[in-house]
């Protein structure tokens, strides 16, 4: 309940500042108005409103502004990953505890996506997402500052909870402002901007690292990440598909009651499996592939084994492809066909030839970004009008639950049948997921006909 009240109180005491940049994404309008039954704004939506398309100057600033939403989140979200060593030796601590410095952020996000949430529904989406990110950018600098671990740990955490805004709000966000037809792709694009985040943020910060100091390297991808957030707010178009709660006429349903529509829906509960599943397995298997390769017969050099994060290239690729695909002939089928990619990749790694385990980790990283840019922007494009926020933020807390369980757990199942065994239980969690999707996902609802490719 603080973490509420303190994002909620900061949202208002921004907006109310009235400088130009918030004030554009603001936009207060003065008159209220009932249209075909439903609330909305002077200014800020209209009844003619169905969504920008390709091709027009808001879609465009649209696709572009989240893209750099996903990198300033992202790229800090993971820089310590490349540096643990250095903060490991520095502060004279296990390795397992130098990586809280990335477990603490990524705790502080899972907990405030679905406040957060709640309070893009109150203000807006694009004041939350603000707010979120310029909080973020602050403690991601004052970070590599800290003087001990405990100072480090707790700006981290801080850190994670502006982070949550972004993944809590954007899809929800494109999925009210992009016409139905072209909602998969557009979340297609916004994930490609997350692997780019990932991946530039553990690439900075490890040979700047290595050169001069973790503190350098870190700091350099928060400089990166402010410039990021800076275009994010330059270029993001004021929202014209939701009229915020505390200017509607009538409130509609209560957070609970957002959040039970959602728990309720048997298609949104198969949607959020395909994030803890699909993720948890995704990230074990990175987690592990470098113990792998470390060791003999490979025995190939850290430096080395730290170039295996730039097959996040495959996912930039693959995340746009796979949602003008999903455009094109239904999103089952592509989310399908996408963890099949992943479990042939997955597969490929049982090869016990080093050309043979780099295809695999590509094959699978591209299949994995994939399915998830199919079923993230799924997720909030299925739910009811009033709940796409709390049906992202449940998906994305799905998503860092599986990361969190079985990138851990699944180091138990490496200790003790090695490489196969991780590999076979992440075939095993991809075909749960598969089948999951397979009984819950089949038939569309009717409004999601009405967006022509919307639907599986």
């Amino acid at each position: 309940m603080v973490t509420i009240t303190w994002i909620h109180s900061t949202v208002v005491r921004v907006g109310e500042i009235g400088t130009p940049l918030f004030r554009r994404v603001r936009e207060r309008p003065t008159v209220r108005q009932k249209v075909q039954g439903r609330t909305t704004v002077e200014g800020m939506t209209s009844p003619a409103f169905t969504g920008h398309i390709p091709g027009d100057r808001a879609y465009r600033r649209l696709i572009a502004g989240l893209f750099f939403a996903g990198v300033a989140t992202f790229a800090q979200l993971y820089s310590p990953q490349a540096v643990l060593p250095l903060i490991a030796s520095e502060f004279d601590v296990e390795p397992a505890t130098a990586a809280l410095a990335v477990s603490a952020t990524t705790l502080g996000l899972a907990a405030t996506v679905i406040p957060w949430s709640a309070v893009a529904d109150r203000v807006g989406r694009v004041p939350a997402m603000a707010v979120g990110i310029v909080a973020a950018t602050v403690f991601g600098l004052l970070a590599p500052l800290s003087s001990d671990l405990e100072i480090l740990l707790a700006l981290r955490l801080l850190e994670g909870v502006g982070l949550g805004a972004v993944p809590a709000i954007a899809l929800a966000y494109l999925s009210e402002e992009v016409d139905a037809a072209h909602t998969a792709a557009a979340a297609g694009s916004y994930i490609a901007g997350t692997t780019i985040g990932g991946l530039s943020g553990r690439l900075m910060a490890g040979p700047i690292g290595d050169i001069a100091d973790w503190r350098i390297g870190v700091l350099a991808v928060a400089v990166v990440c402010v410039a990021s957030a800076v275009l994010f707010l330059v270029l993001v178009p004021r929202a014209r598909g939701f009229v915020p709660l505390r200017l509607r006429v009538t409130r509609g349903p209560s957070l609970p009651e957002r959040l039970a529509e959602n728990l309720r829906s048997r298609r949104q509960l198969a949607l959020y499996a395909q994030g803890f599943l699909l993720m948890g397995g995704f990230v074990a298997l990175y987690n592990y592939l470098g113990f792998r390769l470390t060791e003999p017969p490979y025995s190939l050099p850290h430096t080395v084994v730290g170039l295996l994060f730039l097959a996040y290239l495959a996912g930039t690729v693959a995340s746009p492809v796979a949602g003008t695909l999903a455009s094109r002939f239904g999103r089952l089928p592509m989310l399908l066909v996408s963890s099949a990619v992943m479990a042939a990749g997955t597969a490929l790694t049982l090869v016990p030839v080093i050309v043979a385990i780099l295809a695999g980790l590509l094959v699978l990283t591209a299949g994995f970004f994939a399915a998830h840019a199919v079923a993230s922007g799924w997720a909030p494009a299925a739910s009811e009008p009033d709940a796409r926020a709390q049906a992202s933020a449940l998906y994305y807390l799905g998503y860092y639950a599986g990361s969190s369980l079985f990138g851990w757990s699944l180091g138990f199942v490496f200790a003790w049948a090695g490489w196969d065994g991780v590999a076979l239980a992440v075939l095993a969690l991809i075909a749960t997921s598969a089948v999951l999707a397979g009984a819950a996902l089949r038939h569309r609802r009717a409004r999601e006909v009405r967006g022509a490719g919307s639907g599986p």
